[in-house]
């Protein structure tokens, strides 16, 4: 069984070290902790997982060359994992390991994924996860009433159908629903962070959420190829209004402003478009020119 856990800056890495190795021993099961430094400032970061290699025959590390994001940290920590089941983790202590037991009952389902009832976010970030949910569903599929969250149970043949897939700006639970549907949640309780504050910024999450948005789905595509439709045939009806008016019943239409607004709105229309398909296509580019997902700099054993 492997444990994998991102880290950035870890406030608390040897007191959830611990934990984990406090649950695991009172159960019996063979275990391994995998962290991943996804390029951490500090380079306190790096030391203590060297240190903790050495001192703890269950301990593994890896470093990235750069921060390269929880997703593709993420992906890096299950290919290092040996286990047969595969749980993933934070390292701030939000995710409490003594909850670790709950994912392992549901062991006979493809993925677990845990349920939070309450997060210890502040009310922004929980806005924006309850946003994001909304698309989640959408977009990927999740069941009603999921929340997906990276405390997670992964079983072998999830882990490796996962692996086979290479994108340079991964989604992991996009991945996941890709591989199988045979997925359920556990309510736990979401603790308070450790230390420091969250990796996450508003720049990391908007580019998460681009991830999810554009390289799973056509979703902005569609929406734009709809919306121009939808004024096209607009613009049609209008014109056909305008030339039935002229041309029956003698009436010279005016309405420059108007004109001019209505241009400069299928200007920024097409504009927009040209943007999103820019993006596609920037991606395609980059899945073409096979990028690896993350360079890895050093491991410790």
């Amino acid at each position: 069984m492997s444990v994998v856990v991102p880290v950035y800056n870890g406030p608390a890495l040897e007191t959830l070290a611990d934990r984990i190795e406090s649950v695991f021993s009172a159960s019996g099961h063979s275990y391994e902790i995998v962290f991943i430094d996804d390029g951490s400032p500090d380079p306190r970061t790096w030391e203590a997982l060297q240190r903790l290699s050495r001192e703890r025959e269950h301990v593994r590390a890896v470093q990235l060359t750069r921060n390269f994001g929880q997703q593709a940290a993420t992906l890096c920590g299950l290919r290092e994992a040996r286990g047969d089941v595969v749980i993933t983790m934070d390292d701030d202590l939000q995710h409490d390991p003594a909850h670790v037991p709950l994912l392992l009952a549901q062991a006979e389902h493809d993925v677990v994924i845990a349920q939070f009832p309450q997060k210890e976010h502040h009310i922004l970030r929980r806005i924006a996860s309850a946003g994001k949910g909304w698309f989640d569903r959408i977009i990927i599929g999740t069941p009603a009433g999921l929340r997906l969250s990276s405390f997670r149970l992964l079983r072998r043949p999830v882990v490796d159908a996962v692996l086979l897939m290479r994108t340079p700006h991964p989604f992991l639970p996009a991945l996941l629903f890709h591989v199988t549907r045979d997925v359920v949640g556990v309510p736990v309780t979401h603790s308070v962070r450790a230390a420091g504050r969250s990796g996450y910024t508003l720049r990391k999450l908007l580019a998460t959420f681009s991830n999810l948005v554009i390289n799973n789905s056509s979703i902005l595509l569609r929406a734009a190829a709809t919306t121009g439709i939808f004024f096209a045939g607009v613009s049609f009806a209008l014109a056909g209004a305008v030339i039935y008016r002229k041309l029956v019943h003698g009436i010279s239409v005016l309405g420059w402003a108007s004109l001019f607004a209505a241009i400069m709105l299928m200007g920024g229309l097409l504009l927009v478009s040209v943007g999103i398909i820019g993006e596609y296509l920037i991606r395609i580019i980059e899945n073409v020119e096979e990028k690896p997902t993350y360079f890895v700099r050093g491991r410790s054993k």
